[in-house]
């Protein structure tokens, strides 16, 4: 049984249906499933000493972890052989990839802007990114909604179909945990920074080259792919992550405009570096060109997976 093709077919359901909202209110969606027992596990364990806090946090990464990858497996070794087989994989993968969700979402970034309603838009924005969208002008909404794009594009859509190519369901599984921990306690405040130390660290392991592999897909469907990729090698390694500027640099490059800079995150004022910071700030039109670079890049990764698939056959 393919699991490059199980990946792809997961990623054409998704492109096509994304997770309707009716399935969404009758059974929830796996990653939310996750969620709360993450967020019990946080509410019951992150107590006591720095140390006590890192062991706590450890173990809540990894049982998070088994706790999506042992069913994950199970079904796999269920699942029958064939073109059958492939479809039941390809289903069960579907709601692990978000690349329908993230169009959208930063889709309703993009009509308020261009129609200058930026109102709308921060509402639209403080959907996706966790900065003050009350002190983003337009420029601030635009680098915001196109940030997001580029760095879930590796997050949600080519980090889970890598890590499935790799191992199939128990690999999708497993890497959705790592990212969803990530995202719940791999913040660097008081709060959070011993107990969720490990869910950072593994979450930045796995994303590594998922996050290169994205960039490279920005660039290779881009008008300037050079320039994509001098950017992101002059650039991507000064980002406050040690993944998410590497696709931010090349969607900087490929659209002709600076990312990155200084943001506000409640009453603190991050002055993180610009990327390709020489050129000027996003226009109201900028975010919809985002979404049609994201849209070739993610279709030249559905034709590398046709490609591989058919030669694994």
């Amino acid at each position: 049984m393919s699991v490059v093709a199980m990946m792809l077919g997961g990623l054409l359901i998704d492109a096509a249906f994304g997770w309707p909202d009716r399935l969404y209110a009758r059974i929830g969606h796996p990653v939310t499933w996750l969620g709360s027992t993450i967020s019990a596990a946080e509410r019951r364990l992150n107590r006591g000493s720095r140390t006590r806090r890192l062991w706590t946090g450890a173990v809540t990464c990894a049982g998070a972890i088994a706790l999506a990858a042992v069913p994950a497996a199970l079904l796999q070794t269920a699942l029958p052989d064939g073109a059958m087989g492939v479809l039941l994989g390809a289903l069960l993968a579907w709601p692990l990839i978000a690349a329908r969700a993230l169009h959208d979402h930063v889709s309703a970034v993009a009509r308020p802007l261009l129609a200058g309603d930026t109102n709308a838009a921060r509402r639209a924005v403080s959907m996706i990114v966790g900065r003050d969208p009350a002190q983003l002008d337009e420029a601030g909404l635009g680098r915001a909604a196109i940030e997001s794009l580029a760095e879930n594009a590796s997050d949600g859509v080519v980090a889970p179909i890598f890590w499935g190519c790799v191992a199939g369901l128990p690999g999708i599984a497993a890497y959705k945990a790592i990212n969803t921990l990530d995202s719940m306690i791999g913040h660097r405040n008081e709060r959070y920074e011993a107990f969720g130390k490990v869910s950072a660290r593994v979450d930045d392991v796995a994303n590594w080259l998922p996050a290169r592999l994205t960039g490279l897909l920005f660039a290779f469907v881009s008008a300037r792919p050079r320039a994509c990729l001098s950017t992101m090698r002059r650039d991507a390694p000064a980002h406050r992550s040690p993944n998410a500027g590497w696709p931010e640099a090349a969607m900087a490059a490929a659209l002709g405009i600076r990312l990155s800079g200084p943001r506000v995150y409640g009453d603190r004022v991050a002055d993180e570096p610009w990327l390709n910071g020489a050129a000027p700030d996003p226009g109201p039109g900028d975010v919809g060109r985002a979404l049609a670079l994201y849209r070739r890049a993610m279709a030249l990764g559905a034709l590398v997976l046709a490609l591989a698939a058919a030669a694994l056959v």
